[in-house]
């Protein structure tokens, strides 16, 4: 793994001003490491992929956004997930770290998955306590940096940021969700964690901006928001952080991972939502 890039970063281009405006893509990645071992069939692991949300937003750095997208896949290690986050049980030795389990290690799809999303098993084995730290050192801390890196920096120049986490969804809830199974989702969900990592301005800016495109929104359900806008939403200190779940419905076929051909047309319109926020992040801090 010596030579794998974990992380990529896409500033703005030359000649464009920069706004205090962050998005990342956790779980887009499609480099599949070669010391992964998975057991599962290929195609099958590949719907783990929060597919083509990197480029769909990658209209954003050529607003003044930083946009910041992991290349590996979600299924290897999630970067959206708190280090502490382990399942021991996929180990055949004593992890020497402290442990925290939240609700997704016990659905096995904790820090470093287990299972996917109709519960089949990824592994056939069991992993090293070293290449769960690997994973952990190669992936999980350079995008946590990366992220960390951009958000203070938008925030030290004008004093507010705003950080956009951005996902796909299924259609509709599988037996790894928490809703029952079969629920359908709204075309996007944001989720600001209860009103706790952004101001309620700029959710209800964000939500009518896609309600103004036709689309359904909900927000807080089913998906709140995870550990990337918990840590950096602060909306007291002018942080904002919130999360945006796109209905792969919208853009894809789920059985193939297919594009459809609304595919452009969704794309041109997250570009439109992005510009919305972008003029909301640019905007004096007093005028929000």
């Amino acid at each position: 793994m010596n030579d794998f890039v974990a992380v990529r970063v896409v500033s703005p281009p030359a000649g464009v001003r920069q706004v205090p405006l962050v998005l990342d893509s956790p779980h887009s990645g499609r480099v599949y490491p070669a010391d992964f071992g998975y057991a599962c069939d290929f195609a099958h692991l590949r719907k783990a992929e929060d597919t083509d949300v990197d480029d769909l937003f990658g209209d954003a750095p050529s607003l003044g956004a930083t946009l910041i997208c992991a290349e590996f896949p979600r299924s290897y290690l999630d970067p959206n997930r708190r280090v502490e986050d382990v399942d021991e049980s996929l180990m055949d030795g004593r992890w020497p770290h402290p442990v925290d389990h939240s609700p997704k290690t016990r659905s096995g799809i904790g820090l470093v998955w287990r299972v996917l999303d109709d519960k089949s098993p990824i592994y056939s084995r069991k992993l090293s306590v070293a290449e769960v730290e690997r994973r952990i050192s190669h992936c999980h801390a350079p995008y946590w940096a990366a992220v960390t890196r951009a958000i203070e920096a938008a925030h030290g120049a004008s004093g507010r940021v705003v950080h956009l986490n951005c996902h796909s969804m299924p259609a509709e809830a599988g037996p790894v969700s928490w809703v029952k199974q079969g629920t359908r989702f709204a075309d996007i969900v944001l989720g600001d964690r209860d009103g706790s990592t952004c101001s309620p301005a700029l959710t209800t800016l964000i939500a009518e901006a896609f309600r103004s495109e036709g689309l359904s929104v909900a927000i807080n359900d089913p998906y709140k928001g995870v550990e990337l806008v918990k840590r950096f939403g602060r909306p007291q200190d002018d942080r904002h952080s919130i999360q945006i779940e796109i209905n792969r419905k919208l853009y894809m076929n789920e059985a193939t991972r297919e594009r459809t051909d609304d595919y452009p047309a969704l794309k041109a319109l997250l570009t439109r939502v992005t510009a919305r926020i972008a003029a909301f992040a640019a905007a004096a801090p007093a005028a929000a």
